[in-house]
C-alpha cells in the first residue's frame, strides 16, 4: 500500500525530519508545500531523518493548488484537523490516498477545511488542549491506514543480528 503524506508549510525541522523517517519506513511519499519554516539543509531536519533520506520519495510544490490540480480525484484527499467531525480511524483508507497536514502553528486554512469538511478527520483528544505534535499525528494516521490494509507491503518479521535459528 502506498500513501501520500502532505505537509502544508511545515515550520519545525525536527517534525519534518521525523515525518520523513516515517515515510521512508512505510514506503509513503512525502509531499511538501512551500514556504517552509526552515532550510532543507537544516541540521535538525537531517538529524531527525537520520540516514533514511536515501529511501525517501519526496516532492516539492509552490502551492497547495499545484498539488491539488495534479492529484485530486474527488475521493483521495483526507484533511487532518482538530476541527474535523469524523475520527481518523473511521475513514476507509485505500492505496494512493493523500493525508494532508497543516503547519504546526495554525493547521490547515479554514476555507480549505470548509470546502472539504466531509473529508476532514480528527484525532480524539481532550477538548481543552490545542493539538498533538505534528509528527505524532502523521505516524498515528499512517499506521491506521496501513493497519486497515493489513500492513500490505511491509515486512512483518524483524530480524535480530547475530541470531542463529
Amino acid at each position: 500500500m502506498k500513501l501520500n503524506i502532505v505537509l502544508v508549510e511545515p515550520e519545525i525541522p525536527q517534525n519534518t525530519g521525523n515525518i520523513s523517517r516515517t515515510c521512508a519506513a512505510t514506503g509513503s511519499s512525502l509531499h511538501m508545500i512551500r514556504p517552509f519554516g526552515f532550510e532543507l539543509s537544516d541540521k535538525h531536519l537531517k538529524r531527525a531523518g537520520l540516514d533514511y533520506w536515501q529511501y525517501l520519495d519526496v516532492h516539492y510544490y509552490d502551492s497547495f493548488e499545484e498539488l491539488f490540480d495534479l492529484y485530486y480525484n474527488g475521493d483521495n484527499f483526507y484533511f487532518m484537523s482538530t476541527k474535523g467531525q469524523k475520527v481518523y480511524s473511521d475513514a476507509k483508507f485505500k492505496d494512493g490516498d493523500f493525508l494532508i497536514f497543516g503547519k504546526e502553528s495554525h493547521g490547515l486554512p479554514e476555507p480549505l477545511l470548509e470546502k472539504h469538511y466531509d473529508k476532514t478527520l480528527r484525532i480524539p483528544m481532550l477538548g481543552n488542549l490545542r493539538s498533538l505534535n505534528l509528527s505524532n499525528s502523521v505516524a498515528l494516521t499512517v499506521y491506521e491506514a496501513l493497519r486497515q490494509n493489513n500492513f500490505e507491503g511491509l515486512n512483518e518479521v524483524g530480524h535480530l543480528t547475530g541470531r542463529k535459528d
